[in-house]
């Protein structure tokens, strides 16, 4: 642990780095990132290795991409003024993914349907799923994202 704990009152302690690479151990995932959202905003350096992603929800899509063998898309980027779950930006396509907690409420409602008619008129094709399309319908998924990403129509689309 070289410099990674120092003292407090003669309480050994490990730094923000060290502690937030432990917590994994003995928390869920949801409150690691909580841990290191707080532990950014007050400005420590964690330099950590990071897939981007932001939920549960988001991590499970990108494994999702690795286990069907889809390309893997950049992870919250911006796009024009809107910040997107997930852009593979050669073929122009978004993909958000939706989870009922995060997308209440009549704003919510308004501001991502706002986004996806500016995202459309920019020439992108964006999906939604929801978590529950996910585990549920992966085949269906798989087909209609493999079909948006090498340029093939999708029928009722």
């Amino acid at each position: 642990m070289g410099g990674e704990t120092s003292h407090r009152e003669r309480i050994p302690v490990t730094s923000p780095r060290r502690t937030i690479e432990d917590l994994p151990a003995v928390l869920p995932s949801y409150l690691v990132r909580r841990a290191k959202r707080q532990a950014e905003f007050l400005k420590y350096e964690l330099r950590l290795p990071t897939d981007r992603s932001r939920s549960d929800l988001e991590t499970d899509f990108l494994s999702f991409c690795r286990r069907h063998y889809l390309p893997l898309p950049e992870v919250n980027v911006k796009v024009g003024r809107w910040e997107v779950d997930f852009l593979w930006p050669t073929q122009r396509v978004v993909v958000e993914t939706d989870f009922f907690d995060y997308h209440r409420g009549s704003q919510a409602f308004e501001d991502d349907h706002q986004r996806e008619l500016d995202l459309r008129r920019s020439g992108y094709t964006v999906r939604r799923y929801t978590g529950a399309q996910i585990d549920d319908y992966p085949a269906e998924i798989v087909v209609e994202l493999g079909e948006v990403l090498r340029g093939k129509p999708v029928p009722g689309r």
